[in-house]
C-alpha cells in the first residue's frame, strides 16, 4: 500500500477550504463504504473537481480513494508525480487489460479504489453511458461495487467554463448501497449501475431548494429547466473534439 504523505494534506487543505467558503455540503450514505477491505466507487463526472468530491465520503470513513486516471496525466512533468503520490492509478485506454489488473490487484490488497464509468465529462450533466470495465472490475477482484453521484461541482469548475471559487456553493453527494457484480452478464449489470446512479442523481438535482434550480441556468440539464446541452448535443460536441485532437495529432507529427 502507498505510503501516504501526500494525502492527509490536501484532504486538510479540503475540509478548511469547505469551511472558509462556507460551503453547503450535503451527504448521505456514507455508511455504505467500509471502513477496511477493498471496495470499488464507481463516481459520475460533472466537472474538474469530482476527485476531490468523489473521494470525500471515502475520507469520512478514514479511507483514501486511489483513483484510475487516464496516462496522459501521469506523464505530465508536474500532475504525473502529484498523482503518484496519492497512489492514484494509471490508465491507459488502449491497454484496457492492463488497467483493469491494476485496479483489480490493488482491491485485492485492500484498497478503496475509484472509477469514472462514464470516462469523460457529462457537458449535459446526465448520466452517460457507461463504460461496463466497472462491474468487470468489481466482478474481478470480487469487492462490492458501491455508486457515488455528485452535484453541484460544475459550478466550481466545469468544462468549458472559468473557475469559480465564491462562497456558499451548494454540493451534492449521494453514496448508494453496494451493488455485487458476478461479471456473468456485464451489459446487463453496467445498466443496472446506470439506472441506480440515475436516480440518485434525480434526487441530489431536486433535492435543492428551487431558488438553486433557477430557468434557463446553464449548470441545469434541459429536463430540469436548465440550459444544458442534451446527451445527444454533448456527444455530438465530444465527437468533434475527438475529432480535432486527433487531427492536431496527426498534423504534430508528420512535422
Amino acid at each position: 500500500m502507498p505510503v501516504d504523505l501526500t494525502y492527509p494534506v490536501i484532504v486538510a487543505a479540503a475540509k478548511t477550504w469547505f469551511r472558509l467558503s462556507a460551503m453547503d455540503i450535503h451527504m448521505s450514505g456514507t455508511e455504505h463504504i467500509p471502513t477496511s477491505g477493498g471496495a470499488l466507487v464507481a463516481v459520475n463526472h460533472v466537472s474538474y473537481v469530482d476527485y476531490l468530491m468523489g473521494g470525500y465520503p471515502g475520507a469520512q470513513r478514514g479511507r483514501y480513494t486511489r483513483f484510475m486516471a487516464k496516462k496522459e496525466i501521469f506523464a505530465n512533468p508536474v500532475g504525473g508525480p502529484f498523482m503518484r503520490s496519492f497512489g492514484h492509478l494509471e490508465v491507459d485506454r488502449e491497454a484496457g487489460a492492463a488497467s483493469m489488473r491494476t485496479a483489480v490487484d490493488a482491491l485485492r490488497k485492500g484498497e478503496l479504489v475509484g472509477i469514472f464509468p462514464e470516462a469523460t465529462i457529462s457537458q449535459s450533466f446526465l448520466i452517460k453511458d457507461l463504460k461496463s470495465g466497472a462491474v468487470r472490475i468489481a466482478a474481478d477482484a470480487d469487492v462490492p461495487l458501491i455508486p457515488i453521484v455528485v452535484w453541484g461541482t460544475q459550478r466550481i469548475l466545469a468544462k468549458g467554463r472559468k473557475l469559480d471559487l465564491s462562497r456558499h456553493h451548494r454540493i451534492d453527494i449521494e453514496v448508494g448501497e453496494p451493488m455485487h457484480p458476478t461479471g456473468e452478464d456485464p451489459a446487463a449489470e453496467t445498466a443496472e449501475l446506470k439506472t441506480r446512479m440515475e436516480q440518485m442523481l434525480e434526487r441530489c438535482i431536486l433535492a435543492a431548494p428551487e431558488s438553486e434550480r433557477p430557468a434557463g441556468a446553464w449548470w441545469l440539464p434541459k429536463q430540469y429547466g436548465g440550459s444544458a446541452p442534451t446527451i445527444e448535443e454533448a456527444a455530438a460536441a465530444y465527437k468533434e473534439e475527438r475529432r480535432l485532437r486527433a487531427e492536431r495529432k496527426s498534423v504534430k507529427k508528420r512535422r
